[in-house]
C-alpha cells in the first residue's frame, strides 16, 4: 500500500484550523460501538494486518481500539499516492494479462512474472483481502496485498508498493521506521503459506520515490523506482496472536509502550488537569 504521513494534511483540506477540525470530524468516531472485542466469545473476531502492527507499536493503544472502541485519530492519507499506488496495478496488470516480465524484474534480474489467480481482485481489497482463521485464538487475520508474483518454482512472490518523496536515495530497509514494512510483509507471506500456497521466502517492496530535483514541473512528477528484496520471516506471528489474544481478553489496559507517542501526550494531558486542580 501507499505510503501515508500522519499529521501532515494535504493543502485541498482547506487553510484554516476550522476547515481541517470539520474535515476531521466527518472520518474520525471517538467512540466507535461495531468492530469490538467481547471476551469469552465463541465467534472469530476480524483482526487486520494494520491492527497486528498497532499491537506490535503499543499494546494499550491496540487494547483502547479494539476492546474500548477508542482508536488513534487517524492521520489523512495523500491522495496522490493512492494514484500511484493504482497506476502500478495497472502497468503490472498489463503484464500479467500477457504472461511477460516487467522491464523493472528484469533491470533487477528477479526470474519472476505477476501472477495470475482468480482471487487477486479479493486480496487487493481492502475490505476483504486474504484471510485466515487461528483457531487457537478465534482471531480471523486479513490483509490486503499490492501485487503478487510468481517464480519458476510456482511460489508466490508477495510485493508491496510504497510511494514518497526523499531527497535520498531508497537502497535498503536500514531505518527502524522500516520494520513495519517488514512485519507487513511477513504477514502476508504468513496468510499465504496458512491458505496452502507455496511461497517464496524472498518478498518485495517497490519504492517510487518522487524527485523534487528536477528543473521544472511542466506537469509531470517523475519517481525513482527501487525493488527492494526482503526475506521474511513469519514464526514471530502465532506467538504474537496468542499474545494479542490474552490482551484483548484481560480486564484492564496494559502498560502503554515507552516509545508511543499517543500515550505520551494523553499522559501529559491528564497531568496537566491534574496540577491545576
Amino acid at each position: 500500500m501507499s505510503e501515508y504521513y500522519y499529521g501532515t494534511l494535504s493543502s485541498d483540506l482547506g487553510e484554516s484550523t476550522g476547515q481541517v477540525s470539520n474535515v476531521m470530524s466527518e472520518y474520525y468516531n471517538s467512540q466507535r460501538t461495531r468492530n469490538m472485542y467481547k471476551p469469552k466469545g465463541s465467534e472469530p473476531f476480524k483482526l487486520s494486518r494494520s491492527k497486528i502492527d498497532l499491537f506490535m507499536e503499543c499494546p494499550r493503544c491496540f487494547y483502547m481500539d479494539r476492546r474500548l472502541g477508542v482508536a488513534r485519530p487517524p492521520g489523512f492519507p495523500f491522495t496522490l499516492n493512492t494514484a500511484v499506488d493504482a497506476l502500478l496495478k495497472k502497468e503490472f496488470d498489463l503484464h500479467r494479462k500477457e504472461g511477460t516480465k516487467h522491464p523493472l524484474l528484469e533491470k533487477y534480474g528477479v526470474d519472476a512474472i505477476p501472477a495470475m489467480h482468480k482471487d487477486l481482485p479479493i486480496w487487493r481489497n481492502n475490505f476483504k483481502g486474504i484471510t485466515f482463521l487461528h483457531e487457537a485464538t478465534r482471531l480471523q487475520v486479513s490483509g490486503a496485498i499490492d501485487d503478487l508474483w510468481k517464480n519458476p518454482k510456482g511460489e508466490f512472490i508477495l510485493v508491496d508498493y510504497k510511494a514518497t518523496a526523499k531527497e535520498e536515495d531508497i537502497k535498503e530497509l536500514d531505518k527502524p521506521w522500516y520494520e513495519g514494512y517488514k512485519r507487513q510483509l511477513e504477514i502476508y507471506q504468513w496468510l499465504f503459506q496458512k491458505n496452502g500456497f507455496a511461497v517464496s521466502p524472498t518478498a518485495y517492496i517497490l519504492y517510487c520515490n518522487g524527485k523534487a530535483d528536477r528543473p521544472s514541473f511542466n506537469a509531470t512528477l517523475n519517481f525513482d523506482l527501487t525493488l527492494i528484496p526482503y526475506v521474511g520471516k513469519t514464526d514471530w506471528i502465532d506467538e504474537t496472536l496468542t499474545n494479542i489474544y490474552s490482551c484483548l481478553e484481560g480486564n484492564a489496559p496494559p502498560e502503554p509502550a515507552a516509545s508511543c507517542d499517543y500515550c505520551s501526550y494523553t499522559t501529559a494531558l491528564n497531568q496537566a488537569i491534574a496540577n491545576r486542580g
